[in-house]
């Protein structure tokens, strides 16, 4: 008898994706550059609190930029694609760490000449090899360059990892992290957010290891940034990590909305200085400040339609539990390549067939008295990204295959039969709704082996 094994991890785990928290800090920075420049440029007046960028203009303007007479911004003049790598840390005054994870990666890129850009989410536990330091999840990455002095600090070390691993050549870096969102969003006066459904998150971290509960009533809300973060954050409702993607990307238009009343951006003009003092901070980035302007200035150009977003989600993943008992994503390399060559412009649109999304636990039992059935099945399934353990069945003389669903999932049974080659008929309804696994594959006589 087949002693029971799984081929990877198939307990439920969300990839943690902080989407929409990345293209906030940008919007940060740029929108905070765009004023501090032009209220600077009106008043013709150097401030104490504000970076010294104009020693930079006497000096001359640095690579890709121009200043152009009558123009309130510096000019992007470089033709070449440019790729910027965000690291989102979770870096709080209170906690002494002498380095920090990246709790969000993601890549941006923008061609200059066809105004074309894309968005990558890249999750913290994807399983890479960090050049010097072997396989880990990425997010350790930035945590050891700055931990262990490489060359650079962790933005360096995070950016040769990415391109090692992800075939993308990286031009810059910033780095941000959650104080810089929740003073942008106060000082703006809130974001209006419509909440689809009551939240409900009991275990949600507070800033000292415990839990800050959090409970949000369906319905039309004003969130201040601390409220704003929270809904951005929380993953302990719905449909976990993925929801909060569609939260974080809720609270960007949200963002982007606010920003361009033109009141708040008198505001955010009047409050140039002060704002750039408090944000300063929080951020650390290889720009010079007038390629940041001039980028901005670019980004300020875009159209949305122009915009291509896309994740590596678990559709383009495989869960799996290290020898250290850690929980981590393997990656599918042909299926990254699709997303990264979607978002650079250079592929279509990647379809699902929406099985990823329903995470069905899956147990393949072998039916027949061909020995390693079941186990070859797994390992083509998995090679098809299904997941699946494997099992002898309670006997050996199956004719037919079955599908049994003990739960509610018709994306992925389609997929099985699909990839199985099994008949219609082999979909039957399972009867133990407390299953172990949601759906129960047998391998009959009838089933041909990949």
């Amino acid at each position: 008898m087949e002693r029971r094994r799984t081929s990877l991890q198939t307990r439920t785990y969300k990839t943690l994706m902080r989407v929409g928290l990345v293209l906030i800090y940008l919007i940060i920075t740029g929108t905070v550059a765009l004023v501090v420049f032009s209220r600077v440029r009106e008043m013709a007046a150097a401030s104490e609190l504000l970076p010294d960028f104009t020693a930079t203009e006497k000096q001359g303007p640095s690579e890709n930029v121009t200043f152009e007479e009558g123009q309130t911004l510096p000019r992007w003049t470089g033709t070449e694609r440019i790729t910027v790598l965000l690291l989102g840390i979770d870096e709080r005054a209170q906690w002494d760490e002498p380095a920090w994870r990246t709790d969000t990666m993601m890549v941006l890129t923008l061609d200059p000449v066809t105004m074309k850009a894309g968005v990558l989410s890249i999750p913290r536990d994807l399983w890479v090899e960090i050049p010097t330091f072997g396989y880990n999840r990425i997010n350790t990455a930035h945590y050891n360059g700055d931990l262990y002095d490489y060359p650079g600090g962790g933005p360096a070390l995070a950016m040769l990892t990415v391109e090692r691993n992800l075939g993308i050549h990286i031009d810059y870096f910033a780095r941000v992290n959650f104080e810089a969102f929740i003073t942008f969003v106060d000082e703006i006066g809130g974001i209006d957010i419509e909440v689809p459904e009551t939240i409900d998150d009991p275990e949600y971290p507070d800033n000292n290891y415990g839990f800050d509960p959090l409970y949000i009533e369906a319905g039309t809300h004003h969130f201040y940034g601390d409220m704003a973060l929270k809904y951005a954050r929380t993953r302990h409702v719905g449909n976990g990590d993925f929801d909060r993607a569609r939260r974080q990307q809720q609270v960007v238009q949200a963002v982007l909305e606010r920003v361009r009343r033109p009141d708040v951006l008198a505001q955010l003009i009047t409050k140039a200085p002060e704002l750039y003092q408090k944000v300063e901070s929080s951020v650390a980035t290889n720009f010079k400040f007038d390629q940041a302007l001039a980028l901005a200035g670019l980004a300020r150009d875009l159209d949305r339609e122009d915009i291509r977003f896309a994740v590596i989600d678990e559709s383009s993943t495989l869960f799996w539990e290290t020898p250290q008992g850690w929980q981590v994503l393997v990656p599918i390399h042909d299926r990254i390549r699709e997303r990264r060559d979607f978002m650079f412009w250079i592929g279509p649109a990647v379809e699902s067939n929406g099985a990823a999304e329903e995470n069905a636990t899956i147990l393949v039992l072998n039916g027949t008295q061909t020995e390693g059935l079941a186990y070859a099945t797994a390992q083509y399934l998995q090679a098809h990204q299904v997941l699946a353990s494997y099992d002898t069945a309670d006997r050996q003389d199956y004719e037919s295959s079955l599908i049994i669903l003990n739960r509610s999932m018709p994306k992925t049974a389609q997929n099985l039969l699909a990839v199985l080659k099994l008949p219609d008929s082999a979909l039957v309804q399972g009867d133990n709704p407390t299953a172990e696994y949601d759906i129960v594959v047998i391998l009959g006589r009838d089933y041909a082996e990949p």
